[in-house]
């Protein structure tokens, strides 16, 4: 493609050279240029891309996108000055690709908890719908039954213009994505054209990354802002924040809600470890999932594909077919009848959501055991307040290494015990090694008790010290039964 065609729509400062020459592939890492390639000169956190501009131009680029021109440039280069580097990068790997957010419906999910759940059934449900979609999610990203392994929560731009790009080709209508505040402040979603931004909810998270939580709620807040007046933002208004995300929006303004009236109104009837009872604005069906937050993560569903044109009766029998997201609420039974859920809840809302759906389920006469740890080298505002949620709402509470990371993990489980209350102290107990807290956690359980193992979901890794091990809850919990129960 053409350089003057890839520089569609982007505001450009200043060109040195020739706007008509051929570009192979676009490249932010100088160490995959090759022959024709357009570098683009990025400023990230710890490296400057303007000072692999020179190594760039040696293997073989022959245009550069940049803040600033260098002191010696190449005259056989094309040097192109912007603004900003990365938000043109959006523009640059949408024009390569052919526009393909513009060709498909696209749905952008963002907000703390739920983005991979509502992403995942939409998915789903479209494909009990009869349509092929594509999914770009943490666990997995999808091009209808072809699956390419996750590795961030949302890919770098140029990777995402080429899954769309593919996903256009293969057929696809729909294209579902969840949306982390990581990926909106690199500008990791510019250049994409959303059809429908979705909100879940705000809590605390990532202020490792963002700092504050005003920050947090402000960058979320910038996929909304950003949304052109054709699309549709829905939002969660039960949670405080639902409303702040539509307050500088020019997309139509919808939203759900359980407990206040809303677009898409829903009412729990009944739930147990099978499933639920819905009323979702005034039609009754029944779910195989189950718990409140559930509750809100099928509402926004819902209200999706309501807005993408279907009639809801589709919808919420499309719905009742689904089956549970992996690692979410996932629910077993052994034969000697203890019931283990594993979730990925790693936050302070996400566990005490799903300690409260236990907690509704339950009669009280089984004892409730958590097994939990909190990540390393990440946000070490979230463990005390982990803490105290897991001993308050648990019959006991075994403390764990969640992915450890660079750092110790005796050292976390410390952080996560100062939140303990002093009320709570005989109701916890801290083991460091995964397995064996999983494995204490089975032998302290009777026929009937409730054993949760939070945390890592549909991880099967264990990062220690930077290396990943593998290590999947699911799998632990099945093979330490067989042994003990022989």
């Amino acid at each position: 493609m053409q350089l003057v065609e890839l520089l569609k729509r982007i505001p450009v400062l200043e060109i040195h050279g020739n706007d008509s020459l051929e570009i192979s592939q676009l490249v932010f890492d100088s160490r995959k240029v090759t022959d024709n390639s357009l570098y683009i000169a990025m400023r990230g956190t710890v490296v400057d891309g303007h000072s692999f501009i020179a190594s760039s131009v040696e293997k073989g680029a022959k245009a550069i996108v940049c803040e600033e021109f260098p002191e010696n440039p190449d005259e056989n280069v094309t040097y192109v000055k912007v603004k900003d580097s990365s938000k043109a990068l959006g523009h640059l790997a949408s024009n390569f690709y052919g526009n393909p957010s513009e060709k498909l419906k696209l749905i952008g999910v963002t907000g703390t908890n739920g983005k991979t759940s509502v992403s995942t059934l939409l998915f789903d449900i479209f494909k009990n719908l009869g349509y092929d979609s594509a999914l770009l999610s943490t666990v997995e990203i999808r091009i209808a039954d072809q699956i390419i392994p996750a590795t961030h929560t949302t890919p770098d731009i140029i990777t995402i213009n080429k899954i769309l790009a593919q996903a256009v080709e293969e057929g696809c209508e729909f294209a579902f994505m969840e949306v982390s505040s990581h990926g909106i402040a690199q500008n990791r979603i510019e250049g994409l054209h959303f059809k429908i931004a979705g909100f879940t909810n705000l809590t605390h998270d990532h202020l490792d990354y963002h700092k504050t939580f005003d920050e947090y709620l402000k960058t979320k807040k910038r996929f909304f802002d950003e949304l052109d007046a054709t699309a549709v933002a829905i939002t969660n208004i039960d949670d405080k924040n639902g409303n702040v995300m539509l307050q500088n929006t020019k997309a139509a303004k919808k939203s759900y809600a359980l407990k206040t009236m809303a677009d898409y109104h829903g009412r729990l009837l009944e739930v147990d470890f099978n499933g639920m009872l819905l009323n979702f604005n005034g039609k009754e069906f029944w779910t195989t999932l189950t718990g409140k937050f559930n509750v809100y993560n099928l509402l926004l569903v819902f209200g999706i594909a309501s807005e993408l044109g279907f009639e809801q009766e589709e919808i919420l029998q499309a719905i009742s077919q689904l089956k549970r997201v992996s690692g979410r609420f996932e629910t077993f039974k052994s034969d000697g009848g203890i019931i283990f859920i594993v979730d990925y809840a790693h936050t302070p809302d996400a566990l005490e959501n799903i300690l409260e759906s236990i907690n509704d389920i339950r009669t009280k006469n089984e004892r409730l055991i958590t097994v939990f740890g909190c990540g390393g080298d990440r946000d070490h505002a979230k463990r005390p307040e982990m803490g105290n949620i897991a001993t308050k709402k648990s019959t006991l509470a075994i403390i764990t290494s969640d992915n450890p990371r660079t750092e110790d993990p005796a050292a976390i489980i410390k952080e996560i015990e100062a939140g303990v209350e002093p009320q709570n102290f005989s109701k916890y107990t801290s083991i460091p090694d995964r397995k064996e807290a999983i494995k204490m956690a089975i032998k302290f359980a009777e026929p009937k008790d409730i054993v949760l193992v939070a945390g890592k979901g549909h991880e099967t890794y264990q990062e220690i010290n930077g290396v990943k091990h593998h290590f999947d809850d699911k799998e632990t919990i099945n093979e330490l039964w067989k042994l003990m129960s022989k």
